[in-house]
């Protein structure tokens, strides 16, 4: 060893006594190199873009959130992520010990991956950057807006976490964690920059925006509690021109490309160039499969606790008592308001030029949960998603290229609904909720106190279906806890069995649980990870998790 040391020490005096020694390496680029000019800048913020697509398609390792409340099952007894694990985190008990919630629901480490990714960006843009000012200023918005997000998706979880900005001297091994305040203070300064300093939708070429900033400044403010808040950042976007689309599947399905003016945060996709994603691989009808005599499909279904969610089109809600035991009569899809069909396929429901048969013997067909650990694309509640599953994908085709929605406007005027509720602004409240009501043909009258407080929850549910906030909602409000249907626990999902009879079908309600699920208190707070209470002197578990 001591002989190579000294050659290359030679090599340096030789190559010193003519010209200083390069030392750039020719593998790589540099981060002077990567931050001097806005084209090679933009192309680094590009790779922190994809956490939010990571984090809100995959937003736990047991699947979607969605299966943790009363909108979806997933349909598969084996011991897996998006099988049975979802329903056994539902059932609470002795299994959610610190290490398997860390394990399936935390996302301590990779957030902080993202933080630390982002924090060395927006110093080495201070630091290196010989763009313009106006681009230099425009880059740390989009820096600080990812910075924001990634902080509030930690806090939401953690409440008391460790704050860490650009100065990269301040890193430190032992560090302790901050207030739940001094966190949301963190997150609404770097939104506040962000919304002053991007561009507006038009003029930010499909790069983060002023909109983007208010409208996740009103989510993240809502849960911070910080009402007035939510309110200002609500009041900014419908200032910038967004608007609910006429049509309620266009408002999350329709791309921006052919002029979604609600979509604030969407991601879009292309077939051509090989940038897709796999959500029908996941979610669409196991018809469509069984057809090709192919495999995938119905991962999760929708539950008829759902289903029962949606009022009349001509508003209220129907009996479904016939449907709690056994019977022929048919029950009142076609009555339901039009969200229920625009998220949720039935049976008869059309699909691809032909008709969802959720049935025994149907080609989408029926697996008793449990019974049949592995239904290959079967329902097993009755019922198909449709919300956000692309109706023209086909099932040979490697990936999907639907743009996904993940904030839009009326969740913006839902939260300014709570917000002004929490604050006594009625008027406002009612306001907001009677604009989402109208967009799909539901009467409304104003409401107040408790009558109010259950219209704002019950739009929430059945507005945002499938968009992933309803087990959030469910745990800020400190609500989760409760027995259902106010919360998540003595409870048990359900779905119907549906069986051919001659021109008619037989409908038996099912349960689709082994036993009652329950929300323990402590989940309103996760537990730190194991890896950090071993590295990190200056922290302690959470007093929920001791």
């Amino acid at each position: 060893m001591k002989k190579y040391i000294a050659i290359i020490a030679i090599c340096i005096a030789a190559v010193s006594c003519n010209k200083a020694l390069d030392l750039t390496p020719t593998d790589q680029v540099s981060s002077k190199t990567m931050w001097e000019t806005t084209h090679n800048a933009e192309y680094s913020v590009n790779h922190l873009y994809s956490y939010i697509w990571g984090y809100n398609s995959s937003p736990t390792a047991m699947g979607l959130t969605e299966a943790l409340t009363d909108e979806m099952k997933y349909t598969s007894y084996n011991y897996n992520s998006m099988a049975y694990i979802p329903s056994e985190f539902s059932y609470g008990g002795s299994t959610l010990t610190a290490g398997y919630v860390d394990v399936y629901l935390g996302m301590w480490g990779s957030l902080y991956v993202a933080i630390r990714e982002t924090n060395e960006a927006i110093s080495y843009l201070k630091a290196y950057g010989q763009m313009s000012d106006e681009d230099k200023t425009r880059l740390e918005g989009e820096l600080r807006f990812l910075r924001g997000y990634f902080y509030f998706e930690l806090i939401k979880r953690y409440k008391k976490v460790i704050l860490y900005d650009e100065d990269l001297t301040a890193i430190t091994k032992d560090i302790a964690v901050s207030t739940e305040e001094k966190g949301w203070d963190m997150v609404q300064a770097d939104l506040d920059f962000a919304a002053a300093n991007l561009p507006a939708a038009e003029a930010a070429n499909g790069r983060i925006d002023k909109g983007m900033a208010y409208g996740m400044l009103s989510r993240a403010m809502l849960y911070a509690k910080r009402w007035t808040a939510v309110i200002a950042a609500a009041d900014k976007v419908k200032e910038l021109g967004y608007s609910l689309e006429p049509n309620y599947a266009d408002g999350w399905g329709k791309s921006l490309a052919a002029g979604n003016r609600e979509a604030i945060l969407q991601y879009t996709f292309d077939l051509g160039t090989g940038i897709t994603h796999s959500f029908n691989f996941f979610y669409t009808p196991g018809g469509d499969y069984a057809i090709e005599d192919s495999k995938g499909g119905a991962y999760g279904v929708p539950t008829q606790d759902l289903v029962e969610s949606y009022e009349l089109a001509i508003g209220g809600f129907p009996s479904w008592n016939a449907w709690h035991g056994s019977t022929a009569n048919e029950p009142p899809y076609d009555q339901l308001e039009p969200r229920f069909a625009a998220t949720i396929l039935y049976n008869g429901a059309p699909w691809k030029g032909r008709t969802i048969e959720p049935y025994v013997g149907g080609t989408d067909g029926w697996a008793t949960w449990k019974t049949d650990k592995e239904p290959k694309g079967k329902t097993v509640t009755g019922y198909y998603l449709r919300k956000n599953v692309d109706e023209s994908y086909n099932v040979n085709t490697s990936g999907s290229s639907q743009p996904f929605t993940f904030l839009r406007y009326a969740e913006v005027l839902l939260n300014k609904a709570e917000a002004c509720y929490r604050t006594d602004d009625l008027a406002g409240a009612n306001a907001a909720v009677r604009a989402i009501r109208t967009r799909v043909g539901l009467p409304y009258a104003d409401k107040s106190g408790d009558a109010l407080w259950k219209a704002i929850v019950q739009e929430r549910k059945v507005e945002l279906a499938f968009e992933g906030l309803r087990y959030w909602d469910l745990r800020r409000w400190e609500v989760a806890a409760k027995p259902y249907p106010e919360g998540l626990s003595a409870y048990r999902q359900h779905g119907l069995k549906i069986e051919k009879e001659g021109d008619h079908f037989r409908y038996t309600y099912v349960t689709i649980d082994d036993k009652d699920r329950s929300f323990p208190e402590r989940l309103y707070i996760l537990p730190m990870p194991e890896s950090e209470l071993r590295s990190n002197a200056l922290v302690d578990q959470y007093d929920e998790w001791k």
